[in-house]
């Protein structure tokens, strides 16, 4: 587009672009409204047949570029104090990041039934928030957790030698591949689903992990009706290109159509104004410590690449809060989902 080389520059308010993120929200909607309801069915179907034919995940390696390039110092000045990569939970009268991510974490531990003594498998652990806040909780639990980043796994090896857990293992794998002969109570997931492809493969998975009682839950965003995929057609498709190459937005009734080994017990929606507020709160955050962020920025990106991954980062977070916002928290939301085994061997 003509006016990318003036956004990169950052020349352009943040007014301005958000207008334009709302714009392409706004379009966004329009494109997966198929006209009727037995179009809308059909098309939804159609890309459930390509999901179940897909391998469990692909792109894993552009996501994980894309996301983790960046020295883990830039997450750390943008993050709470957990470094939780996902929303937090803000209830009335919170203000600040730190204790939504609190809030959010315990409420995961809630919903997944988590209780002390259990074994405990995470998928796509990050940088440990949940992780580490499990392990501390619950001490006389066991907890294996995976991610596919070296770096991350020596992050959270690291905090858990300073906070004295050694109740907890990081595992690095892919997860098309991962396996593991140990039997679990829980299996929890945040936000790795959207990285995914094959949910029954996947799912298919899970289950062979868990013990014949054991369950899933699991953190997803969502929207509330319409699944699609993260696909680079045009120039519009930044985000596609340059964070979510392989990803999905799951509709909130996705996992629904992938019962075959687990099913769904119990669902919850979060309204998606947590997120936005989360989103903000990394801007705010990226902000305020510019002056120690350009430096990274140069040593990732190249002297003459800075300042354009500067926007990109900004426009980022711009264009997560507002998709969050949009129609006050309750177009684009989060899902939580608790799934039993179908077979209870």
């Amino acid at each position: 587009m003509w006016y990318d080389k003036i956004i990169e520059a950052d020349k352009v308010p943040d007014r301005i672009l958000r207008k334009g993120i709302r714009k392409l929200l706004k379009q966004r909607l329009h494109d997966e409204h198929k006209g009727n309801v037995e179009d809308q069915q059909r098309h939804l179907m159609n890309l459930i047949a390509e999901l179940k034919a897909s391998p469990i995940a692909v792109n894993t390696a552009d996501a994980n570029e894309q996301h983790y390039e960046v020295p883990t110092e830039f997450y750390q000045y943008c993050l709470g104090k957990n470094l939780k990569y996902s929303s937090g939970y803000w209830k009335d009268g919170v203000t600040d990041i730190d204790t939504s991510e609190d809030d959010m974490l315990e409420l995961s531990c809630q919903r997944a039934e988590l209780v002390d003594g259990q074994h405990v498998l995470e998928l796509g652990c990050g940088w440990g928030s949940l992780s580490l806040y499990m392990a501390a909780k619950f001490p006389r639990s066991t907890f294996k957790v995976v991610s596919n980043s070296r770096t991350q796994k020596i992050f959270i090896d690291n905090e858990a030698n300073k906070r004295g857990i050694t109740n907890l293992e990081v595992i690095t794998a892919d997860i098309n591949v991962f396996d593991i002969d140990i039997k679990f109570d829980r299996v929890v997931s945040v936000e790795m689903f959207e990285h995914m492809r094959n949910y029954e493969l996947l799912l298919g998975k899970v289950a062979s992990f868990l013990k014949p009682e054991g369950k899933l839950w699991i953190h997803i965003f969502t929207h509330k009706e319409y699944a699609y995929k993260f696909e680079v057609i045009d120039d519009t498709d930044w985000m596609s290109k340059y964070f979510f190459t392989g990803g999905i937005m799951p509709s909130d009734d996705l996992m629904f159509y992938f019962n075959r080994d687990l099913v769904v017990e119990k669902h919850w929606h979060v309204s998606g104004t947590n997120y936005a507020k989360t989103s903000e709160a990394w801007l705010a955050n990226m902000d305020k410590h510019k002056e120690q962020i350009m430096p990274l920025f140069h040593q990732t990106y190249g002297e003459d690449q800075a300042v354009k991954w500067w926007v990109y980062w900004r426009l980022f977070y711009m264009a997560c809060a507002e998709l969050w916002n949009y129609n006050n928290g309750n177009e684009w939301i989060v899902s939580h989902y608790l799934f039993q085994k179908t077979d209870k061997k």
